[in-house]
């Protein structure tokens, strides 16, 4: 138990004297991640190249003394990109720098609602969202990534603008390809899926985003990409390639900064916008930080208030000098870890690695083919809308994969916004019908009790606990004792959703790592589901009180 103590990294200065050997070799490498990452998401949502490494530096520069989290990396995400091409198309009409000002006025204005989040303690937010919608809505956003950047990684510019348009004309575009620059997109495809099967240790120290970058940028010099000319392929058809296929930075960083325009931000396309990007980035942020103190090797625990005020401050020095929308990253976050990351030093050396190679080598940064970076970001939006999701979703449950394609499909049709409104709606309505008495949607009804000792506390939980009540009963036990021993009795329950059961199994981990006991019973009377142990379950038959 002492050794423990000792070996949980202090934070602050301190954290820096003791970690800093630690926290600077995993800023290094994750800055080698993020740096095509941040290029690729910037170009993808209609933004300039440099707007994305602006969100990653002051993310790491600033947030890191704002944020309530060790070990996330703060950053632009792919998650947000189908927001902000969509503000730059409809705010700009056609006028892409206009859009992208227009946008950025949007950005300002979210990231003071996010701080708003914070102060007003919404962090909690992150338990209320069923989770087949919250996974609905990533796998939705993932195929949207892949019907976009893959015609620039064949080097194809498409007609179409909205997703279902866009895998339309997917096989009109391949008969246009153009070959040197679908070479280089296809192999840097490759790379990014079959690089994580080596098991050579050195290799594996090695970010697959940075071979693609090694790989690809000798391709482009092969093919000088940097000089426009036509060439003939195999078919004897002409094909033109030059310096647009190829990432354009400032030689002057400075230079580049942008500042928003406020003329439209109280319009109802404005605030469309900004609802999506407070909305969907806070609770993408909420849910990446979740993620990640499931991770930490110490088990320590993310303020996500705290962290929300913070990347809501970051959000609007973004926003103001021209960058993207920033969260608390995943996949950055995870590398951190793996890349032996201490302390929240990491994300601020991150930050410093980017500022310094972009200020002085922008020129080896436009030597970047744009195919490689969508091929990244194809890579990353498979990620998201993997067979395996679809196959875990239905796992836990039939009415699981419901929510899940239901979420997918009005994304997909709709926009962001309307695919988790209606993601949510159809849990409701699933709920409803498996006899969810209304007065109950959203307070439970539950009692505790103690024993004389108060060493025990007994919760004992009435007709239902779903995701949209689970919040009050989570600030109840939040208000209990820790260190004691909590016992979930769902005896007198009819109704338990996969997302309360998900949320006490994470609060029963968290619980237990601090030295209590945490116990839920009282459900043998419930069917489950499906076999997954954390599965819904629901009564046979339910008698609803008039």
């Amino acid at each position: 138990m002492q050794k423990s103590k000792i070996e949980v990294p202090q934070s602050g200065l301190a954290g820096l004297r003791q970690n800093w050997k630690a926290d600077l070799t995993s800023g290094f490498l994750v800055f080698l991640i993020a740096l095509p990452l941040c290029l690729g998401i910037s170009m993808a949502s209609g933004f300039p190249p440099v707007a994305g490494i602006f969100t990653a530096i002051i993310g790491g520069l600033m947030v890191t003394f704002l944020g309530g989290s060790q070990l996330t990396i703060k950053g632009p995400a792919a998650g947000l990109i189908i927001i902000a091409l969509g503000a730059v198309n409809e705010l700009g009409q056609g006028d892409a720098m206009l859009g992208y000002r227009l946008t950025l006025a949007i950005i300002v204005v979210a990231g003071v609602l996010q701080v708003i989040f914070g102060w007003v303690k919404s962090g909690v937010l992150a338990d209320f969202f069923p989770s087949a919608a919250v996974h609905g809505m990533l796998a939705a956003i993932g195929i949207i990534i892949i019907a976009k950047q893959l015609f620039t990684m064949i080097g194809v510019k498409p007609e179409a603008n909205e997703t279902l348009e866009l895998f339309a004309e997917l096989p009109h575009a391949f008969k246009e390809i153009n070959p040197d620059i679908a070479i280089i997109g296809g192999i840097s495809l490759l790379i990014m899926f079959l690089f994580p099967l080596f098991q050579n240790k050195f290799l594996k120290m090695l970010p697959a985003p940075l071979i693609v970058i090694l790989v690809a940028i000798p391709l482009g010099i092969y093919f000088d990409l940097e000089h426009e000319h036509k060439y003939l392929f195999l078919d004897g058809h002409e094909y033109t390639i030059g310096p647009k296929f190829l990432v354009t930075l400032p030689e002057n960083l400075l230079s580049a900064i942008t500042f928003p325009y406020f003329s439209q931000v109280f319009s109802m396309v404005s605030l469309k916008y900004i609802i999506m990007f407070a909305l969907v980035g806070s609770l993408e942020s909420l849910l990446s930080s979740k993620a990640i103190d499931g991770l930490d090797p110490y088990k320590r625990k993310s303020n996500m208030n705290k962290d929300l005020v913070g990347v809501g401050i970051g959000n609007t020095l973004a926003g103001m000098i021209g960058g993207l929308p920033m969260i608390s990253e995943i996949v950055r976050s995870s590398a951190n870890i793996n890349n032996g990351g201490k302390t929240a030093w990491s994300n601020f050396f991150h930050g410093a690695f980017l500022l310094v190679f972009v200020a002085f080598f922008p020129l080896l940064i436009h030597q970047i083919p744009l195919a490689a970076l969508a091929a990244m970001l194809v890579y990353t939006g498979f990620k998201l809308a993997a067979p395996k999701e679809f196959y875990h979703t239905y796992k836990v449950g039939s009415e699981q994969l419901v929510i899940f394609l239901v979420t997918i499909i009005f994304t997909l049709a709709t926009d962001l916004l309307i695919g988790i409104a209606v993601g949510i709606l159809t849990k409701i309505i699933i709920h409803m019908s498996n006899g969810l008495p209304l007065k109950y949607l959203f307070k439970p009804l539950f009692t505790v009790t103690t024993n004389q000792d108060e060493n025990e506390y007994t919760v004992d939980v009435f007709h239902s606990a779903v995701f949209s009540n689970y919040i009050m009963l989570k600030k109840s036990l939040d208000a209990l004792p820790r260190r004691k021993s909590i016992r979930i009795d769902f005896s007198n329950a009819n109704l338990v959703d996969h997302t309360v059961l998900e949320n006490l199994h994470h609060y029963q981990h968290d619980y237990e790592h601090e030295g209590g006991q945490f116990q839920l019973c009282g459900m043998s009377h419930l069917k489950k589901n499906s076999d997954h142990p954390l599965a819904g379950r629901k009564v046979k038959r339910i008698k609803v009180e008039g």
